[in-house]
């Protein structure tokens, strides 16, 4: 079986590379992380002219295939460069709950501003007390004439803030238990409340209230109470697309403590001749080797579309779990004091691997889910 990345995969990988590396440096990203606005839009421009948000879809839906592989090799060089912008947020899991349960005209009125770059999404759906569940949503839809009224809270969505229309998981008929329905929601309707802010890791997030919101029959996507199954598949795509960040975020730590090492000096040489050291830089670098292996896997499975899919998802979500986790702590350590500095990119780093553990399912989770599955 043929592992590399074909040859239009490659320019993909190099175009990211090249503008990560020019344009999006640390000093860079830490202008818009501690600023007020929410990430780079003349950046999200340039993700759209260049083709970026073409990625999650398919040529059917005007994108350029929707391949798991595809994403991974965008997604890995988002990671490397701690890239806050919201591919993530709105084209991956917004975009590709409409691409999945939405009509023809759904898709085209909402999935072509999305990919130009003009129309920005997000995906409501995590609750205080869910804990990983999707099926668990006490956010409510009542039908009301041609309308829905819409009452609940979603807690920590992700570009909840800057979201021109977020898609919503609700509760459509509370006498069965796992039926859930998704609602296309205006961010500025009446009733509709947002509580804007940044996260440990410099990403934006919000918490969305809903009071007694008037939504049109119209904006329901997909079959009514039926949408679990999209929801699922929908976050294993997004759960591998973190895995790949990941991955990227695990080497430029690995590469950024090694060339640490090289430079630093204690007793008159670099501490890179020190055997422990070596070894700790030697485990870490196994650790990557282990979560992109892994990650392939994934991405092949979720490609071909098999049953085994989600459980392969969630193998890869445990392991980069524990490889995050490990990566993250050595490259603090090895780096000591200054490793949890503000002004250092591993501190950085190190903030989104730990988020990356928790999002869409905890490494305990995952290897729980992996055992069931």
């Amino acid at each position: 079986m043929d592992f590399s990345f074909s040859e239009e995969q490659q320019l993909l990988r190099d175009s990211v590379t090249r503008f990560i590396r020019q344009d999006y440096t640390f000093d860079t990203r830490q202008k818009t992380v501690t600023s007020s606005e929410p990430f780079n839009r003349e950046y999200w421009k340039t993700f759209a002219e260049l083709g970026w948000l073409l990625v999650p879809f398919s040529e059917d839906e005007g994108g350029l295939g929707g391949f798991a592989v595809d994403l991974i090799v965008v997604m890995e060089e988002f990671g490397r460069g701690m890239v806050v912008e919201p591919l993530l947020a709105s084209a991956i899991l917004a975009g590709g709950l409409i691409a999945e349960t939405g009509s023809d005209d759904q898709k085209h009125d909402w999935l072509t501003p999305l990919m130009d770059g003009s129309l920005q999404l997000a995906f409501a759906f995590a609750e205080p007390q869910q804990r990983f569940d999707l099926g668990n949503v006490a956010t409510s839809a009542e039908p009301a004439g041609d309308h829905y009224i819409l009452s609940g809270h979603k807690t920590v969505v992700l570009n909840g803030g800057a979201a021109d229309a977020m898609v919503v998981s609700v509760s459509t008929d509370s006498s069965k238990p796992g039926s859930v329905s998704l609602l296309l929601v205006d961010g500025k309707a009446s009733g509709v409340t947002r509580t804007s802010y940044k996260t440990v890791d410099g990403h934006n997030a919000a918490e969305v209230y809903f009071d007694r919101v008037r939504v049109p029959r119209a904006n329901l996507l997909g079959a009514e109470s039926e949408t679990l199954p999209a929801i699922e598949k929908v976050i294993d795509r997004a759960t591998l697309a973190i895995c790949a960040e990941a991955v990227g975020a695990m080497e430029s730590a690995l590469e950024k403590t090694v060339e640490y090492t090289k430079t630093r000096k204690q007793f008159g040489v670099s501490i890179s001749t020190f055997q422990a050291l070596q070894h700790r830089m030697a485990d870490m670098f196994i650790e990557c080797q282990q979560a992109r292996s892994i990650l392939m896997m994934a991405a092949m499975q979720l490609d071909t579309s098999n049953g085994a899919a989600p459980k392969a998802v969630s193998a890869a979500k445990s392991r980069i779990g524990k490889a995050a986790r490990r990566v993250g702590q050595e490259a603090v350590q090895v780096h000591g004091g200054i490793g949890v500095t503000d002004e250092l990119d591993v501190a950085h780093l190190f903030k989104r691997l730990t988020a990356i553990q928790y999002l869409f399912g905890s490494t305990d989770y995952h290897t729980q889910r992996f055992i069931s599955a």
